[in-house]
């Protein structure tokens, strides 16, 4: 195989290619580009502008590499995609790790394949079985896409304010998903599937404090940063949170590689949980015993809860954290926005929070400092909620002046 998972490349099933074989595949992938056929197959999409390099990883054509046994096997090795000097402040560069590359479209495809497999190999998960989680949508959807791959049933256990959308794609992937009040906030829904597992023994994937959550975030996608950047300038990683698992485990594998890299951690300002100093109290399995009391309500479905996770608070134990930014209101919304007038990059709410955090990160920066952000997941998971509405369906005042410059196909508001 000529990729694996933690290479830098797209992922594969097989043992994990040496840093230096994968340096060799990209000489040789550069050479194969440059050649006189791939020359003319790839010229039409070349751009006009001479500052931007013509070499990728792969030449457009080559193929993926080697059919793969599963969706499963293209989880992880995600792109990381320059953005523009439309967005980034002059003389920094900022990167964005795009996760909405995973199948399901988000980071938590990693989570979900962590879970499961780690449970299928410790035997407390076995054919037959009932897979039960608390999300807010896109745990919910990586642990039905994995259900349904490997012949489990699946119960998602989901609080009502989260994206109609998310309960549908669940549904869709063969899932049963149980909507929990509104007013009993992240913690509801987390007791509703302790319950639920209680009564009928099913597993439970328990993602907020699930080891296995944070270890494959060590594993794969903090290897995937490191060697993306070898040789390469990269000054400052930023990160929201929802569980922690990206914070705690990318983070702990970047800084064992580069300690000079800055980790910059980002939450809502309305719900500033870590901001506040207060402990989360806990029940003897590490979940929460209640709601935390700095916790409000907040735009950036995906992060935050109303609790501090396990996982996160563990990997802050490590002092991982260079540099904290609390989010204010509609940060995320108007970047997530602005990233897709700008760059065509069509992240959600919380990728949009990230690149807010990082483009502040790059104004206090010094000169020439190089940042990467996480973008989570994908715009499309959000067409029912404040990302999309200033969006309208209908055609506004100019696209009715395009329409009427010519004669025919007129489709006028009676």
């Amino acid at each position: 195989r000529v990729t694996a998972r933690a290479a830098g490349l797209r992922s594969g099933k097989g043992p994990t290619v040496p840093t230096s074989e994968t340096m060799a595949i990209r000489s040789l992938l550069v050479c194969l580009s440059l050649s006189p056929a791939s020359s003319l197959l790839s010229a039409p999409f070349r751009s006009q502008n001479s500052a931007r390099s013509i070499l990728s990883a792969k030449p457009r054509g080559a193929g993926y590499g080697e059919l793969l046994e599963d969706i499963t096997e293209t989880i992880g090795n995600t792109p990381v995609v320059k953005i523009s000097d439309k967005t980034a402040p002059a003389g920094r560069t900022i990167y964005a790790k795009c996760e909405f590359f995973n199948p399901l479209s988000s980071v938590k495809d990693r989570l979900a394949l962590a879970i499961i497999e780690d449970a299928e190999k410790k035997g407390t998960l076995k054919p037959g079985d009932t897979v039960v989680e608390a999300t807010s949508g896109n745990t919910g959807i990586a642990v039905a896409m994995m259900c349904a791959q490997r012949g489990y049933k699946c119960v998602i256990t989901m609080a009502e304010p989260f994206s109609i959308e998310r309960r549908k794609i669940m549904r869709m992937l063969g899932a049963k998903v149980i909507v929990t009040p509104k007013k009993d906030k992240g913690t509801g829904m987390v007791r509703k599937a302790e319950e639920l597992c209680k009564e009928h023994g099913w597993f439970l994937c328990r993602q907020f404090e699930n080891e296995a959550n944070w270890k494959f975030h060590e594993a794969t996608t903090g290897p995937e940063i490191v060697n993306d950047f070898k040789g390469k300038p990269l000054d400052y990683w930023v990160t929201g949170y929802g569980t922690g698992g990206t914070f705690h485990g990318t983070g702990k594998y970047i800084k064992s590689q580069r300690p000079d890299v800055k980790i910059v951690l980002a939450e809502p300002a309305a719900a500033g949980l870590l901001a506040s100093g207060i402990a989360t109290e806990r029940n003897p399995d590490g979940s929460p015993a209640g709601s935390h009391p700095a916790f409000a309500p907040h735009p950036i479905q995906g992060w935050t809860p109303d609790f501090i996770p396990k996982v996160l608070e563990d990997g802050m134990t490590l002092e991982l954290m260079d540099e904290f930014l609390p989010i204010p209101g509609d940060a995320g919304i108007d970047t997530a926005q602005l990233l897709a007038k700008n760059e065509g990059i069509l992240t959600g709410i919380s990728g949009g929070a990230t690149m807010w955090a990082a483009i502040e990160t790059a104004k206090a920066a010094p000169e020439g400092s190089v940042i990467l952000a996480m973008l989570p997941d994908t715009g499309e998971r959000y067409l029912s909620t404040p990302l999309y509405a200033s969006i309208a369906a209908d055609m506004n005042e100019e696209e009715l002046e395009i329409t009427k410059s010519t004669p025919g196909f007129q489709l006028l508001p009676e």
